[in-house]
């Protein structure tokens, strides 16, 4: 049974109900005839994906939507191998680089030049070039991008590419420069509210206009976030009305849990406490970045107005180092503990070196 983000996922540029005139620009891209490489940036649960896959039907029709998912084995330089998941269908790829971490240049060179060099295989396709669709962008290494770059200049008879990415902040200067921006912004919550009702209403679920925006607001402006949570409401409940409660995911209240935990008690105990949990929304797939985020925003109301800004300047220290360190779990750890002796200093009315 599929889930509502994805049974009622648009499927054409004329059906998504938001950002129309960013529709027409890419219904406009696609029937030029000179479709340029795209750098699709925004917010998570913002429709970026959703947009790149309309785009797509509207360059090569309805047969973009048969995929099919291949692992592939990539060996590097020091002969270690890499086994590496790819979404494809005839006319197009998806690859998430980042995956393999480090040797992402590895993946970007022997799989991007081996598209490039091959002709489209459909006689009867609308566009003579192949798509690759490259997921988390900005999470590429400096590397990786740089062979990116090469690529792009080289085989861009043959091949377009389509970056996917929060920010453009860590696409470098040249990439970016070669690429046409398309700024997808995340939907408002009247917007994310109307959707939900409709949803409802081909769903048959009872209209409850209070819900839908009280689900709109907890979302963040986060669409797909607001689908799951406006599910889970429904499904665990009979009787829904503007006053339903609405359940928080696991992994939040999980985090939740963990903010309570180290505001109360601030020991070397409480820290081996935290790790295990830490670990367990890790082996759940949470980005370690997204952990980060949310426990910051959870500390933030247990706190003095005269910590915040300090927590913060922490949280986006220890956030660059989780993008280029390996151990993720020990930046994490690092700053719970950077957060327990600011705390507890705090407390005791010591002024103590924070950057120490």
């Amino acid at each position: 049974m599929a889930l509502l983000v994805d049974k009622h996922r648009p499927r054409t540029l004329q059906t998504l109900s938001y950002h129309p005139e960013l529709s027409d620009r890419l219904k406009a891209l696609a029937a030029s005839g000179d479709f340029p490489h795209l750098l699709v940036y925004g917010p998570s649960g913002a429709g970026k994906k959703t947009r790149i896959t309309a785009t797509l039907r509207e360059l090569y029709g309805p047969g973009v939507e048969k995929i099919k998912i291949d692992s592939r084995v990539f060996q590097t330089t020091s002969n270690r191998k890499l086994e590496f998941t790819i979404v494809s269908s005839n006319y197009h790829l998806e690859i998430t680089p980042s995956d393999v971490g480090n040797n992402d240049r590895t993946v970007i060179q022997s799989l991007l030049k081996e598209v490039a060099q091959t002709q489209q295989v459909d006689t009867s396709a609308r566009q003579r070039f192949k798509v690759v669709i490259i997921n988390e962008a900005d999470s590429l290494t400096r590397d990786a991008q740089a062979a990116l770059r090469r690529t792009m200049e080289k085989y861009s008879p043959n091949l377009r590419l389509v970056l996917v990415a929060g920010s453009t902040s860590n696409i470098i200067a040249p990439i970016r420069s070669r690429c046409l921006g398309v700024r997808v912004a995340a939907p408002s919550v009247d917007v994310i509210a109307g959707a939900l009702a409709e949803v409802g209403r081909k769903e048959g679920f009872k209209g409850c206009e209070g819900l839908e925006r009280r689900v709109a607001k907890e979302s963040g402006r986060n669409l797909r976030r607001a689908l799951l949570m406006f599910e889970a409401v429904h499904a665990q409940n009979d009787n829904v009305n503007e006053k339903t409660p609405i359940p928080p995911p696991d992994w939040e209240a999980l985090i939740d849990v963990i903010a309570k935990e180290i505001i109360e008690e601030r020991s070397p105990a409480r820290i081996l406490q935290t790790r295990a949990k830490l670990y367990d929304l890790l082996t759940h797939c949470i980005p370690a970045t997204t952990v980060l985020k949310t426990l910051t925003f959870k500390l933030m109301p247990r706190i003095d107005d005269v910590l915040k800004a300090e927590v913060v300047k922490w949280a986006a220290f220890y956030e660059h180092r989780i993008r280029n360190g390996s151990k993720v779990i020990f930046h994490l750890e690092a700053f719970v503990a950077k957060f327990m002796r600011i705390y507890e200093g705090h407390l005791m009315g010591m002024d103590i070196d924070w950057d120490d």
